[in-house]
């Protein structure tokens, strides 16, 4: 019994050997195509004056603001 599952785990490598040959043959004829990316620099915004705010926006804002304190809202982190 113990010399039949020996035969049968040597079947099961030599299957197992076969189909990574097959595989690493069938990646051998696989074609990458290189992908280059744009070499963007920069992102960031010239220092200067900024747009004045709206104040009707601003009184807004606090109005629907459930919490504040002075000049800032107070938002929960993570509650959504």
């Amino acid at each position: 019994m113990a010399e039949i599952d020996g035969q049968k785990k040597a079947e099961i490598q030599k299957q197992a050997q076969e189909i990574l040959d097959n595989f690493s043959k069938a990646l051998a004829r696989v074609e990458i195509k290189k992908k280059e990316f744009n070499k963007i620099e920069g992102g960031f915004r010239g220092e200067g004056a900024g747009l004045e705010g709206d104040a009707s926006f601003r009184e807004i804002m606090f109005n629907n603001a459930p919490s504040k304190s002075g000049d800032s809202i107070i938002a929960e982190k993570k509650s959504w």
